[in-house]
């Protein structure tokens, strides 16, 4: 069977699934984060999804066949949306229309062009409710203290968006070749007999090996400003096999990094890591108490990457013609985004702390 045939297949299983019928009333059944199954919001009714089975095992990719192998569609039969404010581009079903952008709350959208991009192969499904997002998200800006009322007033809990964001995760074997200088403390007197800290300092050199696993990059240009990375991480422990039933009632976003500028920004990842760890290193390797210059090159080898699939809260509010996103953790209902700041709270503030110190003072 050809990549066209079996691509063709599952993007009809992928509609099939998304859309399947409600057998008391009709509607679609969407996934329930609460129970982990199938339920329709009209009825009531709930079942079960099939436990996976060992062909679906969720498997780690080869990054250099990934470099000469075709990307295909994991979603033809499904619409895309883009925002024509912010450029986002979100995944929904045939049937689908989009009235308001998740990302910043724009009613512009337009279709987006078709292009072939690599199935996801796992996902990590949404445990919070929107219900709970919203209980999460009025807690944390009522813990704002300089956001201004209004803001907090114009700030609708209800309206978040359950959107499925795309990661990438990679894992990478690293031998690196390094030289650093290895410091060894001593105690000595000055000509004021005053004691201090000298260091002496060694040359030293070798390789230094180490696996990384599930580097972790997020694969959305348009959610640098959302609060997505603030409300990170996600546990990983949790995936289950991609399938068309536990996306279905969500959006899905196409990843707009790909997977080699994904493995870009993994390296510097990495490489700031492997600094860090390459200088306890040395201090445990030739007994030094610190470590500084280190200079090191690395080779990466068994590269291999997962494309993923994580739950995300999403909502945005204007305040003073400013849009202001903020992210809900799907999985821990960890909150992240920047809250307006009123300058009049900021000013009476310090006027009250100026105030408060004064009182200290006279009273002293």
């Amino acid at each position: 069977m050809s990549n066209i045939q079996e691509e063709q297949i599952y993007s009809e299983r992928t509609e099939k699934e998304t859309d399947k019928k409600c057998p008391n009333c009709g509607a679609t059944v969407v996934f329930d984060p609460a129970t982990g199954g199938m339920h329709c919001e009209y009825c009531g009714y709930t079942c079960e999804l099939p436990k996976a089975d060992t062909e679906n095992e969720i498997c780690e990719m080869d990054f250099e066949a990934a470099m000469h192998t075709e990307s295909f569609n994991w979603g033809e039969q499904k619409k895309e949306v883009q925002c024509k404010q912010c450029g986002a581009v979100t995944v929904y079903d045939a049937l689908e229309t989009a009235a308001v952008c998740p990302f910043c709350g724009s009613t512009s959208v337009m279709p987006a062009a078709n292009e072939n991009t690599i199935a996801p192969g796992a996902v990590c499904p949404f445990a919070i409710s929107k219900e709970q997002a919203g209980d999460r998200f009025t807690k944390w800006l009522k813990g704002k203290l300089f956001a201004p009322r209004k803001a907090k007033r114009s700030a609708r809990p209800e309206s978040f968006t359950g959107v499925y964001l795309p990661y990438w995760t990679y894992d990478a074997q690293t031998t690196s070749n390094f030289t650093a200088r290895a410091g060894y403390d001593r105690i000595v007197k000055d000509k004021d007999g005053n004691r201090k800290t000298v260091t002496d300092w060694r040359h030293v050199s070798g390789i230094y090996q180490e696996f990384f696993d599930d580097v972790t990059v997020m694969a959305s240009k348009r959610q640098t400003d959302s609060g997505v990375s603030a409300c990170e991480p996600f546990d990983f422990s949790k995936l289950v096999p991609y399938s068309p039933q536990v996306v279905a009632g969500f959006i899905a976003e196409r990843y707009s990094i790909g997977l080699k500028e994904g493995w870009e920004s993994a390296q510097k990842t990495i490489q700031s890591r492997l600094h860090s760890d390459i200088s306890s290193y040395v201090c445990r390797h030739w007994n030094a108490n610190r470590a500084d210059s280190v200079r090191f090159s690395t080779l990466y080898s068994n590269i291999t990457y997962k494309y993923l699939l994580v739950p995300t809260w999403i909502s945005s509010f204007k305040y003073k013609d400013k849009v202001y996103q903020f992210a809900v953790n799907g999985q821990t209902g960890k909150v992240g985004g920047k809250a307006p700041v009123s300058v009049w709270r900021v000013l009476i503030a310090i006027a009250l702390g100026i105030a408060l110190i004064a009182l200290l003072a006279y009273l002293a």
